[in-house]
């Protein structure tokens, strides 16, 4: 008998890479299977209107929040918990704790960040929430390893399994004269979208000369704080530089439809973050599973995958680099279909159908091992 899902998250309509990962893994999980529910959490500012599907929804404003949260959560047989640091109330989202350890049914906690560097509080909170989860999941070998040597966890307890992907292959592919070179996702300072400006005025001596789309909408808590001053500084940046004519900025966030003939329009995906600290990076399992060769600065998780694999890693901050390598997929003769050609091995396990797949075989697992009778921690 499938089991039901709970789960907890940032949920559409917020528009956050939190938000569109748990959207897909529930909508794949409770495919065929009993209807599961999202218990959303809003931060100020949030578009409060609950979509299909949310039965309950955890407010920072609510100091007590979790208590509902947990008690929707219990309905179900398992319940799936997104962990990411800032986006539960409490300092570092230290209110997800008590949540958990109210849980009476099995859980599973996914971790999107793995600190290298934590704070003490960050590492002890890490580890009270691996402590009162069922199971706990990364979704790389890098934030595995970075988790059981760097924290006080139980390995056995750690999974890995993918960050899932939408099915683009067969997508239509619109015709394009010029190479293409996308970015996209929310647009934010980090994000390294001058350094690839940079690296396209270092590209202008290729006939054709190649465009650049950078598709998504300025991330929310950065309109909050600074407006849209990065949008505008990239503009005059690429007026400086006189590239300003090669770029479109699709400031949209795109249905999966749209993004998909976007990303097999793409002659290379350009990753240019400055983070060196991402383990996780939906859109470059996006690209990958697209199978669209990629240029990525060296954060973990490009190096990861990319290294001997479908895509060329470069330094970070250097438009030199990034432009050697975009140049190299570009020109040199068989290279871009290589890297193609080497997604295919790991492209089916990457997409949404096989990921699910995994997470109910782990629940699965956690459900045929729970004792016969749970009790909550008091509160």
């Amino acid at each position: 008998m499938s089991a039901s899902y709970g789960f907890l998250s940032t949920h559409p309509p917020t528009r956050c890479g939190l938000a569109t990962f748990n959207s897909a893994l529930a909508a794949h999980l409770t495919v065929g299977g009993p209807p599961g529910g999202v218990v959303r959490v809003t931060a100020p500012g949030d578009d409060q209107r609950p979509e299909p599907g949310v039965v309950h929804t955890w407010s920072a404003r609510n100091a007590a929040g979790w208590r509902g949260a947990a008690k929707a959560l219990n309905a179900f047989d398992v319940a799936v918990v997104q962990h990411e640091y800032g986006i539960y109330p409490g300092t570092d989202g230290e209110d997800v704790l008590p949540m958990l350890r109210r849980l009476t049914v099995p859980s599973i906690v996914v971790l999107h960040t793995v600190l290298r560097q934590p704070s003490a509080r960050q590492k002890t909170l890490l580890e009270q929430i691996v402590a009162a989860a069922g199971a706990v999941v990364t979704m790389t070998d890098t934030a595995h390893d970075r988790l059981i040597v760097g924290y006080a966890v139980d390995p056995a307890k750690v999974s890995v399994i993918p960050h899932g992907a939408a099915d683009h292959v067969g997508a239509p592919t619109p015709r394009r004269t010029r190479p293409h070179l996308l970015t996209w996702g929310l647009l934010g300072p980090g994000k390294g979208i001058e350094w690839a400006l940079r690296a396209l005025a270092r590209l202008q001596d290729l006939d054709p000369t190649p465009t650049y789309t950078v598709a998504g909408r300025t991330h929310p808590k950065v309109i909050e704080h600074q407006g849209e001053a990065y949008r505008a500084g990239l503009h005059r940046l690429g007026a400086e530089l006189g590239v300003g004519h090669a770029v479109d900025y699709q400031a949209a966030y795109h249905d999966q439809a749209t993004l998909g003939a976007l990303v097999r329009s793409a002659d290379v995906v350009v990753l240019p973050y400055d983070s060196r600290e991402q383990v996780t990076s939906g859109v470059l399992i996006e690209a990958v599973a697209a199978g669209v060769p990629v240029v990525a600065t060296s954060f973990p998780h490009a190096v990861e995958l990319l290294t001997g694999g479908p895509g060329l890693v470069v330094p970070h901050q250097d438009p030199t680099a990034l432009a050697a390598a975009i140049r190299r997929i570009l020109t040199e003769p068989g290279l871009a279909a290589g890297l193609a050609g080497r997604t295919r091995p790991i492209a089916a396990e990457l997409r949404w159908p096989a990921v699910a797949a995994r997470y109910d075989a782990l629940a699965g697992r956690l459900i045929a091992g729970r004792s016969p009778a749970v009790a909550p921690v008091p509160a």
